[in-house]
């Protein structure tokens, strides 16, 4: 379980920067936005949605560390 879980927070931290761009565009900093309501949530919406599981992992990594030191 332990190493399914820190391969699945690799995988998943590498999107943060990905997703970052994806957030600079939608604010509109960035050139790539604005194909359509549809199209730019297919395009960078969905990365966003990534968070949830990334804060998932990140929670039950630190919950089985809490209970190794205890």
């Amino acid at each position: 379980m332990a190493k399914s879980l820190i391969i699945s927070a690799i995988i998943l931290y590498m999107q943060i920067p990905h997703s970052w761009w994806a957030l600079e565009c939608i604010w509109g900093e960035g050139i790539l936005h604005g194909h359509g309501v549809i199209v730019d949530f297919f395009l960078y919406g969905i990365d966003t949605l990534e968070m949830i599981p990334i804060i998932g992992v990140t929670l039950a990594i630190v919950s089985k560390l809490r209970h190794k030191v205890k």
